[in-house]
């Protein structure tokens, strides 16, 4: 099976929505600060559906939030 990984955009896209601190990220989608701190970082790799999510409170698609890297 091939490996790969999740990159993301969150952290630009909070800078750009007003300075939106994870906090304020991790309360409208319903997970802990920590999470959002997890996602940035590429160490925790979102459901679907929190994916989903996340790029709804950017009114983005999931593609411009969420890349998938192949090694």
């Amino acid at each position: 099976m091939a490996k790969g990984q999740i990159t993301n955009s969150i952290r630009r896209l909070r800078f750009d929505a007003n300075e939106m601190t994870q906090k304020d990220l991790a309360e409208k989608v319903g997970v802990t600060r920590q999470t959002i701190v997890a996602i940035e970082a590429a160490k925790y790799s979102p459901s679907l559906e929190l994916a989903f999510q996340i790029a709804a409170v950017f009114d983005k698609a999931i593609t411009e939030v969420f890349t998938w890297v192949p090694d």
